[in-house]
């Protein structure tokens, strides 16, 4: 298999998602949103490996296919020094391609907080409307989570209240619970 683009962008994407295994939860283990989250405790070896494992599944050629679009997704953020820093319109359009080969309301959600996070909040917030509708996202709680985080950025601090209670009400994870409750609550503070 080592002559297989697709085994070594496997390996590339599961190295990069590892390295910020240690970022993704504060000491007492409550979730760290990807935009919070300290870079420096982001393992700089397992970047460096992903970044050559996806390399070699560059240097294999032919089409890429879907794991090595999303090893290049993950190789965005590990590359970028901080939020602001990653390249976003890269990210969007790579969620495009992920989407043509691999069809899916996830993935449009995601390619919304690309596009947000490159275009501006109202134009991510649309694309995530769009969702609203897929009977497999109905009790997604992601897709209100995000919501709420776009409308909250809009300053639109109701809508987004009851977008975070909605996501709590979906979600089965107590931390998960904690943060839409914790967001919601701020809405109101604000």
């Amino acid at each position: 298999m080592t002559s297989e683009g697709e085994v070594h962008a496997l390996v590339a994407l599961m190295e990069l998602q590892a390295s910020r295994a240690g970022a993704r939860t504060d000491p007492a283990g409550e979730p760290v949103l990807l935009t919070d989250q300290d870079r420096g405790q982001w393992d700089r070896l397992l970047i460096r490996h992903g970044l050559q494992a996806l390399e070699r599944a560059r240097q294999l050629g032919g089409v890429p296919g879907p794991y090595e679009v999303q090893a290049e997704i993950a190789a965005c953020h590990a590359r970028a020094r901080s939020v602001q820093a990653t390249d976003w319109e890269r990210v969007a359009a790579l969620y495009v391609v992920l989407g043509y080969l691999t069809p899916s309301p996830v993935i449009e959600l995601n390619r919304a907080v690309a596009v947000a996070m490159a275009y501006g909040p109202d134009r991510g917030l649309a694309i995530a409307d769009t969702l609203t509708t897929q009977p497999a996202l109905a009790a997604y709680a992601q897709l209100p989570a995000v919501r709420g985080d776009l409308l909250a950025k809009l300053g639109r601090l109701g809508e987004a209240h009851a977008e975070f209670d909605r996501a709590a009400a979906l979600t089965s994870n107590e931390r998960e619970r904690a943060l839409f409750l914790a967001r919601a609550a701020a809405c109101v503070r604000a």
